[in-house]
């Protein structure tokens, strides 16, 4: 299952659940997107030929993150560019999101394990803009 997280027909952020299963290759982001995000499935025997990627200079506006919940259950709160909260959604062990745009926060359901993949190099204190998180009994939602 695929869940995109869509705001003011912008794209925040896209989950692929643990239970997505296809066939062959599929790719959930658009091409402009500077982190790409896909899946394959492929049988047996199936062979990726050998190969190295060429230079190619990109330009890099926003950090997009990638999240592996290797195990556990963490709550994401999604936020539009005005640190409007939106909507949240719950993931679980073997999920996956890409986070695009807008803003987010989490809370740990319990104990959770997760990789994060995301473009470099780090920026520091400049990487990001912390803000209030909204009270879970007091959401509204925006979009």
């Amino acid at each position: 299952m695929i869940q995109k997280i869509i705001c003011q027909g912008r794209e925040l952020a896209i989950i692929l659940r643990a239970s997505f299963k296809t066939e062959g290759i599929e790719f959930f982001t658009p091409s402009d997107f500077s982190q790409q995000l896909g899946y394959m499935n492929r049988p047996e025997g199936y062979v990726i030929p050998p190969h190295v990627h060429n230079p190619v200079a990109r330009e890099v506006q926003y950090t997009k993150e990638v999240l592996f919940i290797k195990s556990g259950k963490v709550r994401v709160d999604f936020y539009d560019d005005n640190q409007n909260y939106l909507e949240s959604h719950v993931l679980s062990t073997g999920d996956v999101i890409l986070l695009a745009f807008g803003g987010h926060g989490f809370e740990m359901l319990e104990e959770t394990e997760m990789i994060e993949v995301k473009q470099g190099p780090y920026a520091g204190d400049g990487d990001k803009t912390r803000f209030e998180a909204v009270s879970v009994d007091k959401l509204n939602m925006i979009c």
